[in-house]
Order: structure tokens, then C-alpha cells, then sequence
């Protein structure tokens, strides 16, 4: 079997590499790290509250009436951080609310989760609030570069384009125009010889009229040869 007729075998896609790829994909189209700050701060403010601390021997549990506030503040946190990741026309209302939550938690929640949410909060409701997307790629490096490297740009190439239409619509013009010349030329003079021939056409009698016999003069003198003449009376005595 020669290489030239070897069956080519489907590639194996890397899954990893697939992860990776529609990964970074998913990063670079919205705020993902502003998200992910914002839903890390609201953890340690949901936490503490109802978590059971052990020192030694000794329990401490912070369940008090701030747990509530603790409770909606944590919840709220993570979602504002999971709706600037999947909805990103609403970052600017995401990133403003996580601020102002985390500057609320700091009376209501334990000074903000002992101050583990309050730079991530801050920071994270700073960058949905600064996010913005990928501006689309624009043509005009791609001229300059053309132009550059000897190559005319779109619009010269348009110019262009555009002038040889025009020439070309020109000179079709021209030849439509000979043609019609050539053609009217031609057409006269069929017409001129069309009339040299019918000129010298003959004038037929009038209906009714008498016909007129033409006289042949040509005839007279071969009748004349044809009938003998007859001599004198004394010719023809001397004959005899």
C-alpha cells in the first residue's frame, strides 16, 4: 500500500485542550474575573454567621440577629456575580450593587466577613463596572499595511474598477455607433440599386385602347428579293 492511498484517521481531539480553548472563550467575553471576585466575597459574609468556630475547647457561634442581613447579602453577592457572567448588558447595575452590598456589610455582617469580603468586593464590582467588550477589528491597519507593501488600497482599487467600466461602456458606445452608421450606409444604398433597377421599366398599353402594330421596315427589302421582277414585253420576246 503506497502513502498516496493510505487512509487518512480523524485527528483526536485533546479534551483538554477543547476545555481550554472554550474556556478562555467564555473569559474573554465578559467579566469573568469581576464575577468571580464578587461571588468569593459573598462566601466568608455567608459563612460566618451560621458557622460554629472552635477554639481549643471552646465553641463560639455567631448566630444573631444579623444573620438575616449576613443571609441576603451573601446570596446576593453570588448572584450578581453569575449574572455578570452569563447576562453582560447589566455589568454596570452588577458591579454597582456588589459595591454597595459589600460597603453595607461592613456594620451588618461581621465588618464584611472580618474584612475577608471587602477587597474582593470592592474590586470585583470595579472591574464589572469597567468591563467592557472586544472592539471589532477595523480595516485600517490592514490599508496601511497594503498600502505599505506596494499594494493599492480598497479605495484606489474602487477608483480603479470604476474607471475601467466607464472605458469599457465607452468604447461599446463607439462600436454601437459605427455599427448604426454601417448599417444606415448599407441600407442606402440597397436602396439605390433597388431604384437603378426598376427605372427602365416598359409602358404597357391602355386598358381598352387599340393596338397599335409596329411596323418592321427590316422585313420590306427580303419580301422584295423574295418575289422575282418581271422584264419588259421586248425583254421577253429577245428571250424567246
Amino acid at each position: 500500500m503506497s502513502s498516496a492511498t493510505v487512509e487518512t484517521r480523524p485527528r483526536q481531539q485533546n479534551p483538554v485542550g477543547w476545555l481550554w480553548r472554550h474556556f478562555r472563550e467564555f473569559r474573554r467575553s465578559r467579566p469573568f474575573w469581576g464575577g468571580l471576585l464578587a461571588m468569593i466575597a459573598g462566601v466568608p459574609i455567608l459563612y460566618f454567621p451560621y458557622a460554629h468556630l472552635t477554639f481549643g475547647g471552646l465553641t463560639i457561634a455567631m448566630s444573631t440577629t444579623a444573620g438575616a442581613g449576613s443571609l441576603i447579602i451573601g446570596v446576593l453577592m453570588i448572584i450578581l456575580g453569575l449574572t455578570a457572567w452569563f447576562q453582560p448588558a447589566v455589568r454596570v447595575f452588577a458591579g454597582i450593587a456588589t459595591i454597595l452590598l459589600t460597603l453595607v456589610s461592613i456594620p451588618v455582617s461581621n465588618l464584611a466577613g472580618f474584612g475577608l469580603a471587602l477587597l474582593p468586593g470592592l474590586i470585583g464590582g470595579g472591574l464589572m463596572v469597567s468591563w467592557a467588550p472586544l472592539p471589532e477589528p477595523s480595516t485600517a491597519p490592514a490599508k496601511g499595511r497594503r498600502a505599505r507593501r506596494g499594494r493599492p488600497a480598497d479605495g484606489a482599487v474602487a477608483e480603479s474598477v470604476a474607471t475601467e467600466s466607464a472605458a469599457a461602456e465607452a468604447t461599446t458606445a463607439e462600436v454601437a455607433t459605427a455599427e448604426a452608421a454601417t448599417a444606415e450606409v448599407a441600407t442606402a444604398e440597397v436602396a439605390t440599386e433597388t431604384a437603378a433597377v426598376e427605372a427602365p421599366t416598359a409602358k404597357l398599353p391602355a386598358q381598352g385602347g387599340p393596338v397599335e402594330q409596329a411596323v418592321e421596315p427590316a422585313a420590306e427589302p427580303a419580301a422584295e428579293a423574295a418575289v422575282p421582277k418581271q422584264g419588259t414585253a421586248g425583254e421577253q420576246e429577245g428571250a424567246r
